[in-house]
């Protein structure tokens, strides 16, 4: 666990205590073996650790920054994966994957993920994506539309400026902590990318006017996102669905499984709502 990401996660609920209809795989999720799903492949010059399960429409899920697949999915991933075939790729530098030289960028984790479905020729996928897997999935539906049906984001920020104030200044103070002790340590790359990006030319109202699919977007009430921000992010898409979750915080799949995954599947199978604008 990287401890400046203690702030941005919770435990995930035991897997256990999750859904007795998918006990078998509960089984073979425990993160001290090797997943019975777990893969490996080649992308843009480098390895990617993926898991890919069950059977159905295909979905993508992106966890967060710091964090592997289990640590922001592990949750909600046993119902998905009864449901769906679930492909989840861990980024660059997260969970197996192994970091590599340059920055961390919100482009370079999105050409991984279309790189890899391209090689599973999966098109039209639903992409969950959380925080900042959420933002992946936001410059994805932009970029790679052809692989996209359906865009779910929670906890997502079209520019740094979206985090909390409080948060903007406590991801300074781990940088500069970091900067001292490990200046080149992946976790340096990683708070910097969060103070500087999204970029502009990553995601914008703007650029985020320009995607196509329906989406929903989730957000705590109490996020580490503003909420204002959050606003703007759902009323710049011109098919959006908002979901605020009530006494809940960034940890929206980690803390609300059931209702987040009761939530998703909804929107998943409902019907395109129709556009309408703002009184």
């Amino acid at each position: 666990m990287l401890a400046h990401c203690q702030r941005r996660r919770r435990a995930a609920a035991l897997l256990a205590m999750l859904f007795a209809s998918v006990g078998g795989l509960t089984a073979c999720m425990d993160r001290n073996q090797a997943p019975e799903g777990s893969h490996w492949t080649q992308v843009n010059g480098h390895r990617l650790y993926y898991e890919r399960y069950g059977a159905g429409r295909p979905m993508v899920l992106l966890h967060g920054g710091g964090e592997s697949v289990r640590d922001s999915l592990g949750a909600v991933l046993p119902f998905f994966v009864a449901h769906h075939e679930v492909i989840a790729p861990e980024q660059v530098g997260h969970g197996h994957t192994p970091d590599i030289p340059g920055p961390l960028t919100y482009t370079a984790m999105m050409e991984d993920t279309a790189a890899l479905l391209k090689q599973l020729n999966v098109r039209h996928a639903d992409v969950v994506g959380w925080s900042d897997g959420g933002n992946v999935a936001l410059i994805l539906a932009l970029r790679h539309p052809e692989l996209v049906r359906r865009v779910v984001v929670s906890g997502a920020n079209f520019a740094p400026e979206g985090l909390n104030p409080d948060e903007i200044a406590d991801t300074k103070r781990q940088l500069k902590r970091w900067q001292a002790s490990k200046p080149d340590s992946f976790d340096v790359k990683l708070l910097s990318m969060w103070l500087a990006a999204p970029t502009r030319e990553e995601l914008s109202q703007e650029l985020l006017r320009g995607i196509e699919q329906p989406a929903l977007v989730m957000v705590g009430d109490h996020d580490a996102i503003r909420f204002e921000h959050t606003l703007q992010l759902y009323r710049a898409m011109p098919h959006a669905e908002l979901c605020v979750l009530p006494d809940t915080g960034h940890a929206t799949f980690q803390d609300r499984p059931a209702l987040t995954r009761m939530i998703v599947e909804h929107f998943l199978e409902s019907e395109p709502q129709v556009a309408v604008s703002d009184p």
